[in-house]
């Protein structure tokens, strides 16, 4: 199961198109929202073929992703794929174990329709829930009490993934992927443009150990959120509970969850801070000329000190009122040599205090930019070049 989750999927290769009816499935399943499938590369079957008929597509597991080579036919287009799994799974064989349990009559590809746009996006969900299976399964043979015991009670928890991690340099590992929080964020954060849901997950790795210990070591604990998330709330702020020896992982989730869903309802919230903050801008700046509606993370006001004209841009942290803005100064009459407006270093040093209230806060920004902005036309006309 490798490369990691960081590394992007291989970029397809340029070449013939796919076939229009495999072309037609794969559009469908890119477009899903609940299983956000990566397209790696796209290659033919055929040399010098007018269509291109297999690809690469990165399914996500277990937070990571395993890479599944899916091989159509563009001369028999109307016929299900073949799907060669990666290395170190020739334990999967899901049709083999349909068969053997009689179930093959089950799969969608005994009912295989090529006019149907959902036929690829049955396969892969089909075939994911079974790869989750078998991972389980290969965990639970593990000759390791501690972890036996954390199997039979967390992964009866709904959404829960959990495979094994080898490496040739260090002991064999067990990854648990934990969902956290059953909380619509959607309806936090109304408006919001997230195109996938938005979900927090606890990532638990255990190293295997065959021989008994009085005091199992602590496992390597990392919370992963989705990328989106990340502007509504960082989990990367967030301070993990300590890991107490003699713990389980289901003591510990129950723990972790009453305090994350505290700081999601704060990081809620402070957006009706932030943008409490954003309208007090108005009386003293004028109405901005652009700022976040939703997350209210930005906002950008047009300032005018005597002749000079300039920009201030706002940013907002997430962590706010508790940190300040962060301000940027962009003049509207100077560039540099490449012709890009002249703007200064973020600014952080004025007077704040998270206990005003955003009138004020924004009152002491005012009367710190009367000053700060001669400062800065200063250093705008020290940079202009001179013309000879």
């Amino acid at each position: 199961m490798s490369p990691s989750a960081d590394t992007a999927a291989p970029a397809p290769t340029s070449g013939p198109p796919l076939a229009p009816l495999i072309a037609a499935q794969l559009k469908f399943l890119l477009s899903n929202p609940n299983l956000p499938v990566k397209l790696g590369q796209i290659w033919s079957g055929c040399r010098n073929g007018r269509y291109a008929d297999r690809f690469t597509l990165a399914i996500p597991f277990c937070l990571d992703y395993v890479y599944w080579d899916f091989l159509y036919n563009a001369l028999y287009p109307k016929v299900a794929p073949d799907v060669v799994f990666g290395p170190g799974d020739e334990g999967f064989q899901p049709l083999v174990d349909y068969d053997d349990a009689g179930n093959g009559g089950k799969s969608c590809l005994a009912q295989w329709d090529f006019r149907d746009p959902r036929g690829l996006l049955n396969l892969v969900e089909e075939l994911r829930l079974l790869y989750i299976e078998y991972q389980k399964k290969q965990v639970a043979e593990v000759d390791d009490t501690r972890l036996k015991f954390e199997v039979d009670t967390v992964l009866a928890k709904e959404g829960i993934e959990v495979c094994m991690v080898s490496s040739t340099d260090r002991p064999d590992e067990v990854k648990f992927a934990v969902p956290l929080l059953d909380l619509d964020l959607k309806q936090l954060v109304p408006g919001c443009p997230w195109k996938f849901p938005q979900k927090i997950h606890l990532q638990a790795i255990f190293p295997v150990s065959r021989s008994y210990s009085s005091v199992p070591s602590a496992p390597r604990l990392k919370l992963i959120s989705t990328p989106e998330m990340k502007s509504f709330f960082s989990v990367d702020a967030v301070k993990l509970p300590a890991w107490v020896d003699g713990m389980c992982m289901a003591e510990y989730i129950l723990a972790l969850e009453d305090d994350l869903k505290n700081q999601v309802v704060e990081a809620s919230a402070s957006i009706g801070s932030r943008r409490r903050f954003i309208e007090a801008l108005a009386p003293a700046f004028g109405r901005p000329l652009e700022a976040d509606p939703i997350l209210c993370r930005k906002a950008t006001v047009l300032s005018i000190s005597g002749i000079f004209t300039f920009l201030v841009h706002f940013i907002i942290p997430l962590q706010f009122p508790k940190q300040q803005p962060i301000l940027t100064l962009q003049s509207c009459q100077h560039c540099n040599s490449q012709g890009i407006p002249i703007t200064s270093t973020q600014i952080n040093d004025y007077p704040w205090s998270p206990r005003w209230d955003a009138p004020e806060m924004v009152e002491r920004i005012y009367d710190f930019l009367a000053d700060e902005c001669q400062n800065f036309k200063k250093f705008c006309s020290d940079g202009v070049p001179q013309i000879k």
